[in-house]
Formats: C-alpha cells, structure tokens, sequence
C-alpha cells in the first residue's frame, strides 16, 4: 500500500481530506479550530519558498505538509457548513415562506412528496407533504410556491432495529419536512430557471414519454431506474429480488450504465475521426455531451465518479496516456469531496469507490490466471473476472450496511449485465423513432413498433432471471452485519492475502493471517457480549407492536388483548379497552408494568382505582391527544410514563 501512495499523489491529497470530513463529522463545533489549522498549512507553504536552496531537499515536506494541513482545514469547514446547512433555525417554526420544487413531485398514498428549497429562514431544502389535489400533482421543477406550514426536524422512531433515518435526511441535505392543507399554499406563477431544474423537467419528459412504451409496471420502474436513475416506481419487491440475486448494482446508475452510454457518444462523434484536430474536437463533444447526461440523471456519487474518470480517460486520449489508473479514481474522490464532503458517508459513493478501487486492484491478477485465445470466451471470462473483481471488494460493505450477501451472483451477473447493455443500446433507437412518429411515415412507425418489442421483451426476460434467481434455494446469505472493526479487518485479510498468493512475500501473508486473527477474535467476543433478550414495546406509528427483541430480530408472540405478559420477574400488564371501568377491586393491584394500548376513552383515575402501577408505557397505537392528556395527568400524580411515539421503543430485558 506505501508503494500504492507513493506512485499516486492524488492519494496523498485525499488522506487529509477524508480525514478532515471525519473529524467535522465527529467534532462540529471546531470552526476556529479549522481556521487556525488553515493558517498553519498557509504560512508552511509560504515559508517553503523561503528555504535557501542548498537546504531545499532536506525541508522539502514542507510544503506537503502545508497542502495537507490546509486541506485537512478546508474539509472541517466544509463539512460543518453542510450540517448547519441541514438544520432547522429555529426548529419547528411556523410560518408564510416562498420555495421552488427542486425535483419531480412524488405520489405517495395519502399525499404528494415535494422536495423544496425555501428562501427564510435562510435556504434549506425540505420536505413538504402537500395534500393530493390536481394542483399538487400538475407542480414541476422550478415552479415557486407560498405555503404555511410548520416544518418539523427529521426524526428516527426509537426502535432498536431502526434504520438511522433522520441523519441519512441530514446526509442528503434535508433540513425537515411538514404537511400542508391544500387550503395553505399555492402557487405564485413565477418559475426558476437553472441547469439542474431544467435537466429535472427533461427528466419529467423522458419519463412522460416511457410511458408510451406500454410497459408492464415492473419493465417501466426498470426502464426509469437504468436509464434516468428515477426509481420512484420500484416496487420493494422489485428491489429485493435485484439484491438477493447480486445484480441490484444494475439498478444504480454507476459505471456501467455510463461507459455504455459513453460509447454510444463516442460512437455518434466518430465521424469527426480518430487524429488530429477532429480527434480532439470529438473528445470534447463527448465530454459535454457526457455531462449533459449526468446533470440529467440526478449527479449521483456514482455516476459522478464514472463521469470524472471517464472525462481524465478522453483528456488522456487527446495526450495519448492511460486514463484509468488509481491516480484518476483518487482524483475523482478528491473532486467530489471537496464540493459534497458528505459524500464520504454515502453508502452509493463508498460501493461504488470500493468496486472501481478492487477492480483496478484485482482484475488484472485474475487476468494471469487465464488467458483465453477465443474471443468469445475471452469476453466471457472478462466479465466474470470484473465481476468477481468488484464483489471482492464490495461485500464486505455490504455486510456493514446491510448484512445480506448474494451467493449467486456471479450467475446472475453473467446473464444480467450483458442484457442491460442490449437494453441501453436499443433505447436509443426506439427514443429516435418515438420521436420522429410525428412525420406518420410508415417505415419510422414498423422501427418503432420492432425496437419497441425488443426493448419489451429484453426487459421482461431480464426480470424474469431476477425473480428465477431470488428463488433458488441459499440466494442470500442474512442477518450476518458485521462492527467497522470487523470490515477493516476483513478488508485488510482479503487485499493482504491476495498479494501474498501472487507475490508470495511472507509480509502480506503475516499481515492477512493476524487480521483473520483479529476477526475470529472479535467475533467470539461479539458471541460472548451478545445482549440479552429484550420485551420491546415498539414505536410503530398507529399501531400496536409488542415483541421479544434478540439478535437484532422482533420474535412475535400472540398476546391478547386485556392479559398479562408473562416475565421471569416483573408483573405487566396490556390493557387495550375500557370495559375495565364495569369491574371493582377491594384494593388495588400492584403491577411493575401498565402498557395503554388502542383505546381512546382511557381515565387515570379508574386505573389507578384498579391498579397501581410503578410504570406506564403508552404504545403508539393511542391517539396523540390521548397519549398527551394521560402524559399530563400522570405527571401531576407523580406516576412514570414512556409514551413511545416521544421518547422511542420501551425495552425491558428478560
């Protein structure tokens, strides 16, 4: 890995930036810190031109150490300016504001989702529910609107098992969302004009136009995932049966959508020639036609990142020099982490980093295993090295993230990935003659009408081999997350291990086997630690979720209504009606635990005349005025409440 760095300055550069983006993510508050760090690598830069130049040599670090120093500086100041960008001043503020829609609404069941920039108190993006009428679904990007609404901070559900959801909203710059009356807003009939919304209404259009396909819903959500990167149609059943099977990379618009797309511009420019001045001219057409696409698509970090290397590939055309090096994949990284630093915690930008990177490291090692001479095998085997190349460097953030790992994937890809190819390449045509159907010529109309069964038809067999391999037996392995320990160390063993059987060097073997080492360790320590089983009373907006809690999973048990649950040593009670008033008691009944689930018509007083309670929990299936009104009244007597929609899941160990 020394060797890596050295060869590659980039990777030095990008050291201290993500290690700058880490510490503003754990220390915030360190403004004047950064400031003072910024100047120390400023006057270590300067003082290096100062340097008599029989000294030079020996101080020559110290200008590097200036550019790190300052760039460790400017990501801290980066990154606290995204956090403060992404939270509300003052929080849950309640009044008349102008906002421009960003993106293209979305329907929801009970409402239509708005992504919005306001302009006070200063511009923040956020969230509006508006409630569903034709005005609401008839909105586009750049339309303006005046609403009233208190908008409210994201907030997680408190449940052990939940998803980080409020700072995964603060990582995509979301400040909160808020529900409007269609009676609070309306539009003012002025419109923004900028790239993005307007490469947001193009989008809209391509969307509007897929229509015309007559595609079944699941090929259309498809279509509009990879080639516009809109998956706002994708059932969840649609996206697990894409991740059991290991193709759900397919989904995200990534490399491999945007090499083929890049050599379908090439290929239109290719009549400018392959030297000289034309050549050049056709590097550049294709470089912002290339961009054009991506400002299209939605600038995700992965088709950012395919775009940034993919453009150093046709500037290291024009110069005839390679393009595709770990030197372009860490400029990359560094381009898009100086303007988005919160990147750096995006589960796409760190997959899709992590599969170029073990690309470029494994494929070529995989090559001397194997060197067919027959092209179709040659092309074969190419993809399955790419493939295997690019797992082996993922999975192990895939446990991380999601502790799920596709055991066929390596079938699937085989079947899956060339078949997107075809697909992108006859969207093309049939994009061309949709087009021009206007003109009503005949031969235009028969075009239209093949591609269009074609494109039909790739799509249904290509989700066909999707749902076929969710369904072979063992197609995921589950339930297997592992620490951030744990994947540095199986990062360490997989790349260590790797260069010793091609270098066979002790080092790398000693290294790989002390982290294999490391990893049983923590494991059996994981084992030993493993906490206790838990009754959890979950926060589950509107209903009631009552169930033992162990090993990150909810065991269901049938518990009925107005009964005890049973518990080694506390007495707790579940009360989900009123008919208790009909019923007297000589004294009450002391219970450790009382849960108030369901019921509206709940009084304190008749409670405590049949029972006396240490604790109340209140589930989230009680109405908010409810749960608010016992909340008070429990307060004046003195009485501990947990009211699980406020303060999250009520757990009690066994």
């Amino acid at each position: 890995m020394n060797a890596l760095i050295g060869k590659t300055p980039f990777f030095r550069l990008l050291l201290p930036l993500i290690f700058g983006i880490i510490a503003g993510a754990i220390f915030p508050g360190i403004l004047s810190v950064s400031l003072s760090i910024a100047l120390g690598g400023l006057s270590l830069m300067l003082l290096s031109f100062f340097i008599r130049p029989d000294d030079q040599f020996r101080f020559r670090w110290l200008f590097g150490a200036g550019v790190c120093l300052f760039l460790f500086s400017l990501s801290l100041y980066q990154f606290r300016q995204h956090i403060e960008s992404a939270e509300l001043s003052p929080p849950g503020y309640s009044q008349y504001d102008l906002g421009v829609v960003l993106d293209i609404p979305e329907v929801k069941p009970r409402s239509i989702a708005v992504n919005v920039k306001t302009a006070s108190p200063g511009e923040k993006k956020v969230i509006l529910y508006l409630e569903q009428t034709d005005e609401a679904r008839g909105l586009n990007p750049g339309d303006e609107i005046v609403f009233l609404s208190k908008v409210e901070p994201f907030r997680n559900f408190g449940n052990p098992d939940d998803f980080d959801y409020a700072g995964y909203m603060k990582n995509k710059g979301f400040a909160g969302s808020g529900y409007i009356p269609a009676v609070d807003w309306q539009k003012t009939g002025r419109e923004t004009k900028s790239i993005p919304i307007m490469a947001q209404r193009f989008r809209a259009k391509a969307l509007g136009f897929y229509r015309s396909f007559d595609l079944e819903n699941d090929a259309y959500a498809f279509i509009c995932a990879l080639t516009l990167g809109y998956k706002v149609h994708l059932s969840n059943d649609l996206q697990e049966a894409f991740r059991a099977s290991g193709t759900a990379h397919v989904l995200a618009l990534s490399g491999l959508h945007v090499g083929i797309i890049y050599a379908v511009i090439s290929l239109l420019f290719s009549f400018f020639g392959k030297s000289g001045y034309g050549f050049i001219i056709r590097q550049w057409l294709v470089i912002l036609t290339l961009w054009a696409f991506v400002f299209i698509v939605g600038m995700s970090a992965s088709i950012v990142r395919a775009a940034i290397m993919l453009t150093l590939f046709s500037l290291g055309n024009m110069y005839h020099r390679s393009g595709f090096t770990y030197n372009s994949l860490a400029a990359a990284a560094f381009l898009i982490l100086i303007f988005q630093p919160s990147y750096l915690f995006d589960v796409g930008f760190q997959m899709s980093f992590a599969a170029v990177f073990a690309i470029l490291f494994f494929n070529p090692l995989l090559n001397r295993l194997y060197r067919p001479s027959n092209k179709v095998v040659k092309y074969i085997w190419n993809l399955f090295s790419i493939t295997t190349a690019a797992q082996l460097g993922v999975f192990p953030l895939v446990l991380y993230h999601f502790g799920t790992f596709p055991t066929w994937f390596f079938i699937t890809n085989m079947l899956v990935v060339p078949l997107v190819g075809i697909i992108i390449y006859a969207a093309f045509p049939l994009i061309i003659f949709g087009l021009l159907r206007s003109l009503e010529w005949d031969l235009i109309t028969v075009l239209y009408t093949f591609f269009q069964w074609v494109e039909k038809n790739l799509t249904e067999l290509l989700l066909r081999i999707v749902y076929i391999s969710e369904s072979i037996p063992f197609a995921q392995i589950s339930d297997k997350k592992i620490s951030f320990l744990q994947l540095i160390l199986l990062l360490l063993f997989i790349y260590s291990f790797t260069r010793f059987l091609f270098s066979r060097h002790a080092r790398p073997l000693i290294i790989s086997l002390a982290a294999l080492l490391l990893f049983q360790l923590t494991i059996t320590y994981k084992n030993l630690t493993r906490p206790a089983p838990q009754l959890t009373v979950f926060n589950s907006p509107g209903q009631s979720e009552i169930a033992i809690f162990h090993n990150n999973k909810r065991h269901f048990t049938d518990i009925p209504e107005n009964s005890f649950i049973s518990h080694p040593e506390k007495r707790i009670f579940l009360l989900s009606d009123a008919d208790f008033i009909t019923y007297h008691a000589d004294k009450q009944y002391r219970l450790d635990i009382l849960i108030l689930s369901q019921q509206a018509s709940f009084d304190i007083e008749q409670l405590l005349a049949l029972f006396r309670p240490s604790k109340i929990v209140l589930d989230s299936s009680l109405p908010r005025y409810v749960a608010v009104r016992i909340a008070q009244e429990c307060g004046a007597l003195g009485i501990e409440v947990h009211d699980v929609t406020e303060k999250g899941a009520f757990s009690l160990n066994f």
